[in-house]
């Protein structure tokens, strides 16, 4: 068995859609023959058959949003449709001797294991089957991952109890489901059971589905159809008003391609010309005008609730600064080696963020502080929530008692922390509590923002773009490395007075590090 997959999307391409397969479940197709087309933001990419064989179960629809490299299909070696399959393999059957039907059917069955849902987090009522790895009849082995549950903060891996066979599937992708719900089946210990029996008239029969396809292929080729034409290459010949039976292509099987219209359509010698529909877009509009519908995930659902409430159930405001970052860009420049050499990580500038947010706390208890209900809820631990991007959304993991980690401790817990993001790892306990959040947006080139408080938490500092702007310094102008600071408050709990205290106390700390040591 062969997948067939999505091939590798060009650079900034992050997904794709399925737009049009050619062929069905059953089909017997040729190597080299399109089965399907793969539409992105820009291009139309055409997916070739790997082999010669049969289409085995689609596992994605036209209209379905697709990454790099993900199983679009199955391609099994054989020939023919489904029905052909079963018919020979009934009348294979009747000829074997039912003690010999009977062994074979026992030796492929094994032990029905229940696939379930993981036990939910705490406050999680219910999840949603997110993708399945593998399909029923598929082998599988112990440990493998078969299903991934989505919940409204971290993904939950589904792995193999046993090696054995995919049984039946339950719950189909998409579906919200319970904790401990059974989703699946799988018979542990048994074998897939595919066994294939080769005569003369399969091979007859293969020659002539063959013979059958490039007869297709060449009448195809010769009409040049629309079947011969990918959607966005449809949708320019609609746009431009010509006739795609004069238009010549040079693609794969003689298929139509988007420089084989626009030469056309530019052919100083074509008689046609590009003579809108009456019913076609006006004629100032020109290019692909496409667009996708996505259902949102339940992560991104969740961060639109939480943001939304945030901004609607606190009183909050925004207080900016400015910092000097030179003194920082010094000492790391000074030390970097030493200390990349002595812990084994590079100094970045989050150990100093963390650091002085931490020892503002200390001085500002407000900022560290929640309301519940009609109470002011002090806390005397500082646990610092890292505003982090993963493929799947914004996610706030947590710092554990800053006050007690030194700059390496809180660089390798960082790094530990995103990396755990982008591969989908966080867990409830990554995630949950945190006292106060810190936001970089200056990794993605933020000059300055307002950033939304994490709720239950009072506050968030905005950590912007370092740039070099020109400051007056002792009545001279100097040109320094600046960043702008943005602390975002709920007003409910904190003042003004509180506010920007705590915002000139980390501006203090991080133009004189030495501040930090010294506790002063």
């Amino acid at each position: 068995m062969t997948d067939i997959k999505v091939p590798v999307l060009p650079e900034s391409v992050a997904d794709a859609t399925v737009a049009k397969w050619h062929v069905a479940e059953g089909d017997s197709v040729s190597r080299d023959q399109i089965v399907v087309d793969i539409e992105t933001d820009k291009v139309v990419l055409e997916v070739a058959a790997p082999d010669d064989g049969v289409i085995g179960s689609i596992k994605h629809q036209e209209g379905d949003t697709v990454t790099a490299e993900q199983v679009l299909a199955t391609l099994t070696a054989g020939d023919g449709n489904k029905e052909s399959s079963k018919a020979s393999a009934s009348e294979s059957s009747e000829d074997k001797q039912p003690a010999e039907t009977s062994q074979s059917e026992q030796s492929a069955k094994g032990e029905q294991v229940d696939i379930q849902v993981p036990v939910l987090p705490e406050s999680v009522a219910d999840a949603t089957i997110a993708t399945w790895h593998v399909k029923p009849g598929e082998a599988v082995s112990r440990d493998q991952v078969l299903v991934d549950i989505e919940t409204d903060k971290v993904v939950l891996e589904v792995v193999a109890q046993a090696d054995g066979v995919m049984g039946e599937i339950l719950e189909d992708t998409g579906s919200t489901v319970n904790a401990e719900q059974v989703i699946g089946k799988l018979e542990a210990g048994a074998s897939s059971g595919k066994s294939e029996s080769k005569s003369d008239d399969d091979s007859a029969s293969k020659s002539d589905s063959k013979s059958e396809t490039k007869a297709d292929s060449s009448d195809n080729d010769s009409d040049s159809s629309d079947e011969a034409m990918s959607p966005s290459v449809r949708r320019l010949v609609a746009e431009k008003g010509l006739d795609a039976s004069k238009i010549k292509g040079s693609g794969k099987n003689g298929r139509i391609t988007k420089e084989d219209v626009e030469k056309f359509a530019s052919s100083a010698g074509s008689k046609e010309t590009a003579k809108p529909a009456a019913s076609s877009a006006p004629a100032a509009v020109s290019g692909d005008r496409t667009q996708k519908r996505v259902p949102m995930t339940r992560l991104r659902k969740t961060i639109a609730n939480r943001l939304l409430e945030a901004k609607n159930s606190t009183a909050m405001l925004t207080t900016f600064n400015e910092v000097n970052m030179k003194p920082i860009m010094d000492l790391r420049k000074q030390y970097q080696e030493v200390f990349e050499k002595r812990h084994g990580i590079r100094l970045g500038f989050m150990s100093f963020y963390v650091k002085a947010v931490t020892e503002a706390l200390k001085r500002f208890p407000e900022v560290n502080a929640a309301i519940d209900g009609d109470d002011i809820v002090y806390h005397n631990y500082f646990d610092i929530s890292i505003a982090v991007s993963t493929p799947r959304g914004l996610v706030t993991p947590v710092l554990r008692d800053c006050d007690k980690m030194n700059l390496a401790e809180i660089e390798k817990a960082i790094k530990e922390l995103a990396l755990k993001g982008r591969d989908g790892k966080l867990s409830m306990d990554d995630l949950t509590g945190g006292n106060f959040t810190i936001t970089n947006g200056g990794v993605f080139g933020s000059l300055m923002s307002t950033p939304i408080i994490n709720p239950p938490q009072s506050a968030i500092l905005g950590m912007h773009k370092i740039q070099d702007r020109a400051m007056v310094v002792d009545g001279k102008i100097e040109i320094l490395p600046m960043m702008y600071l943005a602390l975002s408050y709920d007003h409910r709990i904190i003042d003004g007075k509180e506010s920007v205290g705590y915002l000139v106390t980390i501006k203090e700390l991080l133009e004189d590090p030495t501040r930090i040591l010294l506790d002063i």
